[in-house]
């Protein structure tokens, strides 16, 4: 039995969800949930015992001194509630950690423990992965679910993945067997320009979890520093002619395959958005899912898993990306 002694009475409370490693490329998801927890000051009410679900051998711990005492962080998952306030009050809860490395039937289990204690109405799980995408165009954002039901209400996909997955994936499952609503939202990242932070892709999460679930996210820095990441990575870019021909070819490829899709609906979801930010006032200002740009430090190239030293080919058409989003 789940004990939540000093947790409020929570108001249509939604569960976001992040974690490091196979999930998440650039760091994308699980920095948009830190961001989340950062600007609302999240409190951490829980965290999951790392004895039960980690490899320590795999995600070590680490060892640090504090006012003379030397102290042992250990890596985990935990649970912060934040309140949103405004015409209509929603709170949520933010889950972050490490993909765990056992026993994730059990870990899901606990998760969805605490979700039904706090009365959660909506899980929604972040994730990202690499594509063939160009870094100069609005980051790819798709939302899925296995509930089709809950795809014609939310104008998400259906789900059709079949292949190896990670936790995301099990998460939601486990949701769908426990009568959950749950959604998961994919941010496609360059392979190219893989290493982490990409707060273009995190600033992309952000807007679109903010039109799922009606509430306006206070962006901070994140607009600016998406502007920044882009005018590095164009920088680099342009220094090598085979990448910046690769980038051009799939900048190509994108343009041909969306231009069909130009719809009144991309351009209405963008206009309420603004008007939201608009109306609420506050820090952040509007940003775009393609206005994002990343951290001050100054990124760079590299290579995808595959190990190749070049850039590879542009896929031709009707390829699969090198990883494809399970949920």
């Amino acid at each position: 039995m789940i004990e939540l002694e000093g947790v409020p009475e929570l108001v249509d409370p939604v569960m976001v969800a992040a974690f490091e490693g196979w999930n998440d490329a650039g760091d994308a998801a699980s920095t948009a949930v830190a961001h989340l927890d950062k600007e609302w000051k999240g409190e951490v009410f829980a965290a999951l015992d790392a004895e039960d679900y980690y490899d320590f051998q795999v995600n070590r711990p680490t060892v640090f001194i504090e006012d003379g005492v030397r102290k042992v962080t250990w890596p985990t998952t935990r649970l912060s509630v934040v309140r949103v306030g405004g015409d209509k009050p929603r709170d949520l809860v933010l889950v972050r950690g490490i993909e765990p490395s056992m026993r994730w039937r059990s870990f899901c289990n606990e998760l969805l423990g605490f979700a039904h204690e706090l009365g959660v109405e909506l899980v929604v799980v972040l994730g990202a992965l690499l594509g063939d995408t160009p870094h100069t165009r609005p980051v790819p954002i798709s939302g899925t679910t296995s509930d089709a039901d809950l795809a014609r209400r939310m104008d998400l996909e259906e789900t059709k993945y079949e292949g190896p997955t990670g936790i995301v994936g099990i998460l939601q499952e486990a949701c769908a067997h426990a009568g959950v609503p749950a959604v998961s939202l994919w941010a496609a990242v360059p392979h190219y320009v893989s290493q982490p932070p990409n707060p273009k892709a995190t600033l992309a999460l952000l807007n679109r979890l903010e039109d799922l679930i009606g509430v306006r996210v206070p962006l901070g820095e994140l607009p600016e520093d998406a502007r920044a990441w882009q005018v590095g990575v164009d920088q680099l870019a342009a220094e090598d002619t085979e990448v910046a021909e690769y980038v051009q070819s799939l900048e190509e490829a994108r343009d041909t395959a969306e231009l069909p899709e130009a719809s009144g609906e991309a351009i209405a979801r963008e206009f309420e958005r603004y008007l939201r930010r608009r109306d609420g006032g506050g820090p952040g200002g509007h940003a775009t899912a393609d206005g994002g740009e990343g951290p001050a430090g100054t990124p760079f190239l590299r290579d995808n898993p595959s190990g190749r030293a070049r850039p590879p080919k542009p896929p031709k058409a009707g390829g699969e990306d090198e990883e494809s989003s399970e949920d």
